[in-house]
């Protein structure tokens, strides 16, 4: 199998995502063969500092790049000599399975959109992404592939989440519940009645409306909402477990009692840690369109792109693209 990586997007550019390749063929069991997309020379630099050949993966020279502060569509309409731009371009071609970036997401979407296409019988894509919580925690999705939805929206990300919770979380029949301001049907607006109506006819285990303190809870295993209500709650959600880690470094650590009770309980601490680290869990896949796409933090370090690359070589094995046409085509 064969990725292509952007290794000039995100915070940190291909320092960082170099190494992160680097790791994934290193780490991974079955490493995917990974093409590097960006200025050769960038790529060979970090390469050589960290002691390995400049041949060690295929390079694919680019001269462009779309910032995190441009307008996406308008982007990746005039770039094309763009990490994205050519990735998208060569897995439509068939040279690539897919593509993992930590670059911007709009453009990422609305370039799977120009290159790719929607899947046969989606109307939207949407931004699936792994949320901690009870059990193996939950999907939520859309968290950022649209602004605007309706309620048949709604309805397909419900299907395609249960797909890929099925798949990824090894869970036989996906608990689907939709996010919403009270348990009781007829709660929240228009779209989310309707989209409640929709949800309860479609070939999921749809189990109703949940409020945003069951998302932690594991009440269900798929949460849907729109990609504005999803964007706000994942920041949330980041910016949350940020604050409870430096609150836990200044009241527990700040004393040497606190010292001697983290040593401890260590291993729990590691276990937690790695459970609420965003970075153990890889990007997340975007659904709905003819092509493995897997967006990435843009403040991804290496272990968050080597964890990317092995959810996209998780996602082409588990066939997702297939069984979602095959329920929505």
């Amino acid at each position: 199998m064969k990725l292509a990586l952007d290794v000039m997007g995100g915070d940190h550019g291909p320092p960082v995502l170099v190494r992160g390749a680097l790791r994934a063929r290193r780490e991974l069991e079955r490493p995917p063969e990974l093409v590097l997309y960006g200025v050769p020379e960038a790529i060979r630099s970090v390469l050589a500092a960290e002691g390995e050949p400049a041949d060690r993966f295929e390079i694919v020279p680019t001269t462009e790049n779309i910032t995190m502060h441009e307008p996406p569509a308008q982007a990746v309409r005039k770039k094309k000599d763009t990490p994205i731009v050519r990735a998208m371009g060569d897995v439509r071609a068939g040279a690539v399975a897919g593509v993992v970036s930590a670059g911007n997401t709009g453009a990422m979407v609305s370039a799977a959109m120009l290159y790719l296409g929607r899947l046969a019988g989606v109307q939207r894509p949407a931004i699936a992404t792994w949320f901690p919580g009870r059990g193996d925690g939950s999907i939520v999705l859309d968290v950022g592939a649209n602004a605007d939805n309706k309620p048949e929206h709604l309805f397909q990300f419900g299907v395609m989440g249960s797909l890929f919770a099925e798949a990824a979380l090894q869970r036989a029949r996906p608990r689907v519940g939709l996010l919403n301001i009270g348990e009781e049907s007829g709660k929240g607006s228009e779209l989310y009645v309707r989209a409640h109506a929709l949800l309860a006819e479609a070939p999921v285990d749809f189990i109703g409306n949940v409020e945003g303190r069951d998302i932690f809870r594991g009440k269900a295993d798929v949460i849907v909402c729109d990609g504005f209500t999803g964007n706000v709650v994942l920041k949330l959600a980041e910016s949350m477990i940020g604050f409870m880690v430096s609150r836990f470094r200044e009241s527990v650590l700040a004393s040497l009692r606190g010292k001697l009770g983290a040593l401890l309980m260590r291993r729990d601490l590691l276990r937690m840690r790695k459970d609420l680290y965003y970075a153990e869990h890889g990007g997340a896949p975007l659904l709905g369109v003819k092509g493995c796409v897997i967006i990435s933090h843009g403040a991804s370090n290496d272990l968050a792109i080597r964890n990317a690359i092995r959810m996209a070589a998780r996602f082409q094995e588990l066939r997702t693209i297939e069984k979602t046409e095959s329920l929505l085509g």
